[in-house]
């Protein structure tokens, strides 16, 4: 699998991430069958979070042993600095690890929770004291929904962040404004030399009424070509390291397949790729979790 530089983290992540999202509602067996599979298909960067149900619980014991062999990126979705601090303790201890690689502020979807974070005694202050202490390396964010790239464009002019992670399918790029959005935050992170990750590239829309056929919160395409035409199209866009793996594990074996077998979409097949999902239902962040 094809591994690119994480911006100024200098950090080879190949460009498919494992999302430990996808372990919801997962035991320790189905974690571990994943984890295998996409340690076996080249991955090297891990994304968990404190909201993935037991995901931190099951990644732990699998990743204590070869830790070394990871760049491992956390959450905190605490707004406070006394919460989010107690948040990385907790963090620690269930991944059986004294680090991570990369700590993140946690669904900044707009600018309410961007001041949250950035205020006195906001959460920033426990990234900080993270990196100073050796706890991490590295600081980054994440976000959902249509206001993420202008959010996380803003942040970045608050707050010197290494890395965001923010999301692309090709549908969001037919919405004229989130087109713009978009390229202006990846103007910015290729400037600053930001590491860039995307997260619901095989998006397709938000699930019809009483339909849902797998834990992610938005409907994914679960064909090889769907999934290899959103995969395909993150990967494209310039600036862009790696996208991370879709929050339902019966997607993973599609989307490992399309990172292995990626290859740079034209200007005129990234246009088709929009056109094709032209008049798609595009989906806004959801309440609760957060994959």
């Amino acid at each position: 699998m094809e591994k690119r530089r994480l911006g100024r983290t200098g950090h080879m992540s190949s460009v498919a991430i494992m999302g430990c999202a996808a372990f919801w509602e997962l035991d320790q067996q189905g974690a571990e069958a994943a984890l295998n599979l996409a340690l076996l298909r080249g991955v090297n960067h891990i994304d968990v979070a404190p909201q993935y149900g037991l995901a931190q619980e099951l990644l732990g014991p699998w990743l204590e042993s070869c830790r070394d062999q990871f760049f491992l990126g956390c959450k905190t979705l605490e707004r406070t600095r006394e919460a989010a601090w107690a948040d990385l303790q907790n963090s620690l201890k269930l991944l059986r690890t004294d680090h991570l690689d990369l700590y993140q502020l946690h669904a900044i979807c707009n600018r309410q929770d961007l001041e949250a974070v950035l205020q006195p005694g906001g959460a920033i202050e426990t990234l900080q004291e993270a990196r100073e202490k050796g706890l991490t390396a590295y600081l980054g964010l994440t976000g959902h929904g249509m206001s993420a790239p202008a959010t996380h464009a803003a942040a970045l002019e608050r707050f010197d962040f290494d890395t965001v992670m923010t999301p692309l399918y090709p549908g969001l790029m037919g919405v004229e404004q989130y087109r713009r959005d978009f390229q202006h935050l990846m103007a910015l992170v290729q400037e600053r030399d930001v590491g860039v990750m995307i997260i619901k590239s095989v998006g397709r829309r938000s699930w019809p009424e009483d339909v849902k056929k797998y834990q992610t919160w938005y409907e994914p395409y679960d064909t090889q070509a769907g999934i290899d035409r959103g995969v395909w199209f993150a990967l494209s866009q310039p600036g862009v390291t790696a996208i991370v793996t879709a929050g339902d594990v019966r997607l993973l074996p599609f989307v490992l397949d399309a990172a292995e077998r990626f290859t740079p979409m034209s200007a005129q097949q990234q246009a088709e790729a929009i056109d094709q999902m032209t008049g798609e239902p595009f989906f806004f962040a959801a309440e609760g979790k957060q994959a």
